[in-house]
């Protein structure tokens, strides 16, 4: 009799369990942007009003399907747009794995020339799905479920071009909804960030993905002074051994009253838009951490 309540029980845990996956999300209305906590890396899931999914970078493993398990019903196996920033291991390795359990319905790269097997693997993927493909540079934007991505970086077709620094062809874009301004850097460095600048577009955001996990190379004063973010998400693991963030990135931030939030102390960082602005919770926090208007509607 107690092996049938225990059976019972358990088959009840599993269905209520279940259930609340399968409807998790689905009435949500909200615009949410999750920067993810898979250690020394990127990766940001977008999820749009409209119900599609934007993600940005697969960081350095297959801890990224973790992350999207925990936050994508369970009947949810479709990512509306990849964006590789970059083909680094710790932006780009995730993905593979993504791209085995999920329907991707389109990649955004810059298709930069790197010497790497997984890169490669990646290419193969794309085209043996069969994945729409759009390279990305500053004279073509994008649009898809009523926000648009406003890229900013390359400022010019870069595909099949060799860099020194990798890092300087990364993907740097905004993203535009109907409320606020989501920027979103990549590994950009000083001289992208000096780039940027002198080409005068607009840059101004909200709220900021902070380049290069916070390295001092990137997020510079004057690139800080043009966007002007209300606060800043770093994507950095525990104990790297780079020692990211960098305590003067970190200064800048503190200098111009930019809050800031970094994985590897607070896991994932989840922004949800409101009708009057928006709300900022942590895993190490479960209620709002930050509450605040967009300055910059």
């Amino acid at each position: 009799m107690k092996k049938l309540l225990f059976v019972f029980l358990g088959v009840v845990v599993v269905l209520t369990i279940f259930l609340w996956r399968l409807i998790d999300g689905v009435n949500s209305h909200q615009l949410q942007v999750f920067v993810l906590n898979i250690g020394q890396g990127d990766s940001i899931l977008v999820r749009l009003p409209t119900g599609e999914n934007i993600l940005i970078d697969g960081g350095p493993d297959e801890s990224v399907l973790r992350e999207l398990a925990e936050l994508l019903p369970l009947y949810e196996r479709k990512i509306d747009a990849v964006i590789l920033t970059h083909p680094h291991a710790d932006h780009l390795n995730g993905l593979i794995e993504v791209m085995k359990h999920y329907e991707v319905r389109s990649i955004l790269f810059t298709g930069v020339f790197y010497n790497s097997a997984t890169y490669d693997e990646f290419v193969n993927v794309i085209a043996r799905e069969k994945i729409p493909v759009f390279f990305a540079h500053a004279d073509q934007d994008f649009q898809i479920g009523g926000v648009d991505l406003d890229v900013v970086y390359p400022l010019h077709l870069v595909q099949g071009d060799r860099y020194g620094n990798l890092n300087n062809s990364s993907i740097s874009f905004r993203l535009l909804s109907s409320h606020g301004i989501y920027y979103f850097s990549g590994d950009l460095e000083k001289e992208g960030e000096a780039e940027l600048l002198q080409s005068e577009q607009d840059l101004h955001a909200d709220v900021l993905k902070a380049g290069h996990h916070g390295s001092r190379t990137s997020s510079t004063e004057p690139f800080l002074d043009v966007v002007k973010p209300e606060f800043a998400i770093i994507s950095c693991g525990i104990n790297n051994k780079f020692k990211h963030p960098h305590p003067e990135t970190l200064r800048h931030f503190a200098e111009r009253g930019i809050r800031f939030f970094r994985t590897d102390m607070d896991g994932r960082v989840e922004v949800t838009e409101t009708a009057d602005g928006y709300s900022v919770k942590t895993a190490q926090q479960k209620s709002p951490v930050l509450v605040g208007a967009f300055r910059n509607d």
